[in-house]
């Protein structure tokens, strides 16, 4: 059993920052691909980034040059840095991991961009 836990959404300005992290835990080796996705209302959930064991982070190019993805392998957490936040970033963000013989998916946190 391997359990997703997001965390650090919340209602910041537009030009705000947040730091959003995402924590495997249970049945999971460490350095497999964990990724964030975004669903915001009324549409499909989209990719937003992603980060290997060994291979550069990858970016959605509406978020290039303002979030930063990155990983703590020794305690099996992601995270998004997420600067210059516009209203259009507010979405639940859901952390994706992909193990060897399944993928998992968190419960989801919500980031709000608005003044």
């Amino acid at each position: 059993q391997v359990q997703v836990v997001e965390s650090g959404g919340g209602l910041v300005q537009p030009g705000g920052s947040l730091r959003l992290s995402c924590a495997a835990s249970g049945s999971i080796s460490n350095g497999y691909p964990m990724e964030w996705y975004r669903q915001a209302p009324g549409k499909q959930r989209e990719f937003v980034a992603r980060v290997g064991s060994s291979l550069s982070p990858t970016y959605a190019d509406s978020v290039k040059g303002r979030f930063t993805i990155s990983r703590d392998n020794a305690k099996n957490t992601v995270y998004l840095q997420m600067n210059s936040l516009k209203a259009e970033d507010t979405a639940v963000y859901y952390c994706h991991v992909i193990g060897s013989v399944s993928v998992y998916w968190g419960q989801g946190t919500q980031v709000t961009v608005s003044s």
